[in-house]
């Protein structure tokens, strides 16, 4: 029996988007009677008053899996419970659309939802489980912060982008006898900054998971140099903390966003070091969102690919409440629920990461 396929990509965009959807319109179409659809920007499409939900053939997806973005479009607003609605007055409020979502999904004729997204798209694909919703998870992040899998797709991607930018910052630092303070995403997580670290040889990492203490920063940079001559090559995770434990952002102002805005971390530890008296120049620069766009390098591809035809077999076999998962060697799945017990952070105790990284002599700010 043929089954009726909903397909949203939530929350911000990720290299390997497109190449997931087309795994699953590749791998639906041999399926008698299997059709798939997109809900344009994540579940906006099904949720506004003009409903904006697409068919997608194999046509339709043809060559996209080398680009990036996602041809569904996505959000980090609102949803089926927080949905933004504008009031008469002018002003904006939130409400749960949710049975709404429920009425139009069923009228429609869907048997079920494929939801690509991070921690918290996953939060909302498992809130629609247990509304009924027949309810499949794909986890997509370039923070590479939800647990049960090994790798999120787009996470590599990131981590390359970072890393050639990173290149750039060396020969430049070098030149002008500069600290150079490279800011890169990955909110709670420290897995860019700490692959970027090691892949770009830089001396001073700093996570949100090791509490970072200035001062033996600036000790780090004065060893780097003799005689006024020297530099050093510093990256800095957005969500990373100092002694005091606070993080660096502002507050969401756009209704239906309930992430903290990260941001601003290297010029905090930039104006930190020269509170203590380090006298070298200083530069910072923020990767931002080129680290989340452009064409997924090919390991992305190919992961993405096997999420996508894996969630669809997931529904073939009727599996529904699971999240598909990478661990090596196999592509599997696992409950909602034990995806969402606890995030992906580093753990710098065990981490073979940071342990690496220290043998190399990267300071972590912290001893």
């Amino acid at each position: 029996m043929g089954k009726k396929i909903l397909v949203a990509t939530g929350g911000g965009d990720c290299p390997g988007l497109n190449a997931v959807i087309r795994g699953i319109v590749k791998r639906a179409a041999q399926e008698p009677d299997m059709k798939v659809y997109g809900c344009v920007e994540s579940f906006n499409g099904i949720l506004r008053d003009e409903i904006d939900i697409r068919r997608l053939t194999e046509s339709d997806v043809a060559g996209i899996h080398v680009q990036g973005g996602t041809i569904i479009k996505t959000t980090n607003k609102g949803g089926p419970f927080h949905f933004p609605v504008r009031q008469p007055d002018g002003s904006w409020t939130v409400e749960d659309r949710s049975q709404l979502m429920k009425q139009r999904f069923d009228e429609m004729g869907f048997d079920a939802i494929i939801n690509i997204g991070g921690d918290g798209s996953q939060r909302i694909s498992l809130e629609l489980a247990k509304l009924g919703f027949n309810v499949v998870g794909v986890p997509k992040t370039i923070d590479n912060d939800l647990a049960c899998t090994d790798f999120t797709f787009g996470f590599q991607t990131a981590v390359e982008i970072a890393t050639e930018a990173f290149d750039k910052l060396v020969t430049t630092a070098s030149s002008h006898n500069r600290v150079f303070i490279m800011e890169v995403m990955g909110r709670d997580a420290g897995w860019i900054a700490l692959n970027t670290a090691i892949a770009g040889g830089a001396e001073v990492c700093i996570i949100p998971e090791i509490p970072y203490d200035p001062r033996i920063i600036a000790n780090k940079i004065a060893s780097r140099y003799q005689n006024n001559y020297g530099f050093c090559n510093i990256v800095i995770a957005e969500g990373a903390k100092a002694l005091d434990g606070k993080v660096t952002g502002a507050a969401p102002t756009a209704v239906g966003d309930q992430h903290i805005k990260l941001g601003g971390v290297g010029e905090k530890l930039k104006a930190e070091l020269e509170a203590i008296g380090l006298e070298h120049d200083i530069r910072v620069t923020v990767l931002g969102h080129l680290q989340r766009g452009g064409t997924p390098i090919a390991y992305d591809r190919v992961l993405a690919t096997e999420f996508g035809v894996k969630a669809v077999e997931l529904i073939k076999e009727e599996k529904y409440g699971n999240m598909v998962v990478y661990n090596h060697p196999k592509i599997s799945y696992v409950s909602l629920e034990k995806a969402l017990e606890s995030p992906n952070f580093v753990k710098p105790a065990t981490s073979d990461l940071v342990r690496t990284a220290r043998g190399v002599g990267i300071s972590f700010g912290d001893r």
